[in-house]
């Protein structure tokens, strides 16, 4: 069966076991807490259960904690009630810009399903036309970032829109009374607008601007468990390797696990990347781009450097994997 080929690689073999022992050594870890959200490669993980076969050698468990978008889980993870968590590219912006206590522990480029909504009747055809209309989105999100490149791609600026901060729950149905003119925002919460809500793509994000998504860690627990921690995102690498290659089952764990209709699953899992890996210069160069322009604008107090927070574990260096995959 497929699964078991991700089994292979994703859960820890008695090699496994010993390096999960020897990074706990760091400290005692009796249990994990991931923070994840409807959609991407830690629901599969979490649907696999590999994460809790990774670890269960070393009597370390693995709890689970969902949030419907970035910034609540930087909160969390800030005063420490989450480990690490998925994020797309502004909510760790708008946290270190308030001082949480956060790193970048592995990124991963979206190249599709995200984007701004319109309904389908609606006379906005152009960029251009979003002027002096309402738009939802949740303030620190990745939809954050998606409108205001967006408008700066349109010679708009962010004076020029009514924005309108709303949860991706609230928004859904506000887009589809038409308490709003336009939605932006992440699948699946983007195939449930498309499908179910009336809505029509105005503009996807690969069209405007490179987006990336992260893995973010507590800095506390980056620090004293590292090698555990370096673990978590070996595994969850192992995760979306095999997504990518079973994208049918994907939609299924992705279903199963959200509540999202399949048939929603489906559309996000087809058009999902899945692969992370180590925070490059690359990544750090355009996630730096998004921090410069949300100063510009006074969306964050302060200047703040990316860099500062990027997680490089020394003794990864050191440490074998415990799957044969090369890291991406």
């Amino acid at each position: 069966m497929q699964r078991r080929d991700f089994l292979k690689l994703s859960v820890g073999t008695a090699a496994a076991a010993a390096f999960a022992s020897r990074a706990n050594a760091q400290g005692a870890v009796k249990e994990i807490r991931i923070g994840y959200q409807k959609t991407g490669v830690l629901v599969i993980t979490r649907q696999q259960a590999a994460l809790e076969k990774h670890f269960a050698p070393l009597g370390i468990k693995v709890k689970w904690v969902e949030f419907s978008s970035g910034p609540p889980m930087m909160e969390a993870m800030n005063v420490g009630s989450v480990d690490l968590g998925a994020v797309g590219d502004s909510p760790p912006v708008f946290a270190q810009a308030g001082g949480a206590a956060i790193v970048y522990a592995a990124g991963q480029p979206i190249t599709n399903g995200q984007g701004i909504l319109v309904p389908k009747d609606s006379p906005i055809r152009t960029i251009a036309e979003l002027k002096d209309k309402r738009i939802g989105f949740t303030k620190g999100s990745s939809a954050h970032n998606i409108v205001v490149q967006t408008l700066e791609k349109a010679g708009l600026t962010y004076a020029d829109i009514t924005p309108v901060h709303l949860t991706p729950p609230d928004a859904g149905p506000a887009f589809a009374n038409g308490s709003i003119e336009a939605w932006a925002i992440w699948d699946p919460y983007f195939a449930i607008g498309e499908t179910k809500q009336g809505g029509r793509i105005l503009i996807n994000a690969r069209d405007v601007t490179r987006t990336n998504s992260f893995y973010i860690a507590n800095r506390e627990f980056a620090k004293n468990h590292g090698a555990i921690l370096q673990q978590i995102v070996d595994v969850t690498t192992a995760a979306g390797k095999w997504a990518e290659q079973h994208r049918d089952e994907v939609a299924k764990s992705l279903a199963a696990i959200t509540g999202v209709p399949l048939g929603i699953q489906t559309i996000a899992a087809n058009r999902a990347n899945f692969v992370g890996g180590p925070v490059t210069d690359d990544i750090v160069a355009t996630q730096q781009g998004v921090a410069d322009r949300f100063y510009k604008l006074g969306l964050i107090p302060q200047p703040i450097v990316i860099r500062d927070i990027v997680w490089r574990n020394p003794a990864a260096r050191s440490c074998r994997p415990a799957f044969p995959s090369k890291r991406v």
